[in-house]
């Protein structure tokens, strides 16, 4: 398996798994993709069918990673993927039995002819999709580092979710230090605490002074500053890695399994997005064969992605258009996974894709109506819509009274986009994306009750928290980092 950038450098060179685990975006600002998506044949879906999810993790990433021996990159799936680990499974029996599952599909009902389920990927340590991806990551890279006998500075971004899941799965690791950029004031109090509280001397929190998209262009600043990543050795955990992407397909098979009783039928699957991470993956899962009908794209009212997939034109919104809302790990402008998508969407042209993304620093965006691409979106199965609070709240009420079930501000903007493209007789599944608890102040507002809260995380928000709050500066981070890495 050999990964290209989708900005074209390096092209004739040969990067592995390994080569580009640690490293984050390419030399030339792109980011890496497979030279080809590899294909699953009807043989191995029906023996996939069913695996554990550890087995199945390994037989999916086995595909991207062929530099890892074999048995060692089952033994990193299977010491994951745990019901030891993804242990936070609501209304779970005393057995354990839907923990093991790791990643339980809980069928709603049938609405206009359609089965609509939630694919539960919030039962980790951080009660949040991304620890899906996020505790593979901390054990891949630890695995590396101490074959090179190296070390490695994280320098992350989150708007929510990646930095606890983040700093959960790293914290402790040998040769790893992490430090997560996060907008001050932004999240939610129980996201600030899970992060804010830790105490582990590796982990190094940093409030900045703006919005997510001020956090996440100053990780690519530094990444892009090739002498000062390389001395202060600068990795990164953000969804523009390749290994985080590669991870969160496995739920999209496994999901598709749970939902169907045989690989004759397709399968539409909504998506909560905001970076374009976690929809990425399922479009590389459909690009691998997996038979998805509908790629579904749920965002709220930061919606410059409902608006490229109605319209063609991708505008970015300025920090001040920005807005800070009731499921703020959606609050993103510039959706850095989404130009994978765009590469693919071109034919896999790097020279334009390069083009394109100069415009978005340069003009704020590009319009792809009028070159007549727009028009192969259809073909890659994606739709959208978007999401307002009165909307969420109005999802989370109807959930718990229809159903019986509590959700998440997030996974109520993807129900709600869900509902709006059902097609009867082919099963809806929307990627439940955090527990309700994270978001208790909408939940209150929408039931008038308190929100579920994992035993674990009593008292959260009391702990004493631990961060430091800088302007947004590129070189005020770089000090930073320079200051704490020990070098």
């Amino acid at each position: 398996m050999n990964y290209i950038s989708t900005r074209g450098a390096g092209a004739g060179e040969r990067h592995t798994f390994s080569d580009i685990l640690l490293g984050g975006l390419a030399k030339d600002g792109g980011l890496y993709l497979p030279a080809d998506y590899p294909r699953v044949s009807a043989d191995e879906l029906a023996r996939w069918r069913t695996l554990s999810y550890a087995d199945l993790a390994f037989e999916i990433l086995s595909k991207f990673s062929d530099d890892i021996p074999a048995e060692d990159l089952r033994a990193l799936t299977r010491r994951t993927y745990t019901a030891q680990t993804y242990c936070h499974v609501r209304d779970d029996d005393a057995s354990g039995a839907l923990a093991a599952q790791i990643t339980p599909l809980k069928t709603l009902g049938v609405e206009n002819g359609a089965t609509l389920s939630l694919l539960e990927l919030s039962n980790g340590p951080t009660l949040a999709f991304k620890d899906m991806a996020m505790q593979l990551l901390g054990n891949l890279f630890e695995y590396t580092l101490a074959k090179h006998g190296e070390t490695l500075n994280i320098l992350g971004a989150t708007s929510g979710d990646t930095g606890s899941a983040a700093e959960y799965a790293m914290r402790g690791k040998q040769g790893v230090r992490v430090f997560m950029l996060s907008p001050h004031l932004k999240m939610s109090a129980f996201q600030t605490a899970q992060m804010y509280s830790l105490q582990d001397p590796n982990i190094f929190n940093v409030a900045v002074e703006g919005v997510f998209d001020d956090c996440q262009d100053i990780v690519k600043a530094v990444s892009n500053d090739h002498a000062f990543k390389a001395q202060y050795k600068i990795g990164t955990v953000n969804s523009i890695n390749w290994a985080r992407v590669v991870a969160q397909v496995v739920y999209y098979f496994k999901g598709y399994f749970a939902a169907t009783q045989s690989n004759d039928e397709r399968v539409s699957f909504a998506v909560p997005s905001g970076n374009f991470g976690n929809v990425c993956a399922g479009h590389i899962a459909r690009m691998m064969g997996l038979p998805i009908e509908k790629l579904v794209v749920a965002t709220n009212e930061n919606d410059v992605l409902d608006e490229f997939f109605r319209t063609g034109i991708y505008r970015v919104r300025k920090a001040a258009e920005t807005y800070h809302t009731s499921s703020p790990s959606m609050d993103i402008s510039k959706a850095s996974n989404f130009e994978r998508f765009v590469f693919d969407l071109l034919g896999r042209d790097p020279a334009r894709v390069l083009q394109l993304f100069r415009d978005v620093e340069e003009k704020g965006g590009f319009d792809l109506a009028a070159s007549g691409d727009f028009a192969r979106v259809q073909q890659f199965g994606f739709v959208s819509g978007r999401s307002s609070h009165a909307d969420r709240v109005d999802a989370i009420r109807d959930v718990f009274e229809r159903y019986d079930t509590m959700i998440d501000t997030h996974t109520a903007d993807g129900l709600k986009v869900a509902r709006e493209h059902l097609q009867p007789g082919i099963p809806m599944v929307v990627l439940e994306t955090a527990q309700p608890i994270k978001f208790g102040e909408t939940i209150r507002e929408a039931l008038l009750r308190e929100p579920e809260r994992p035993a674990a995380f009593a008292g959260l928000e009391a702990l004493p928290q631990r961060f430091e709050v800088l302007p947004a500066d590129v070189q005020r981070v770089k000090d930073f980092v320079a200051a704490h890495t020990g070098d």
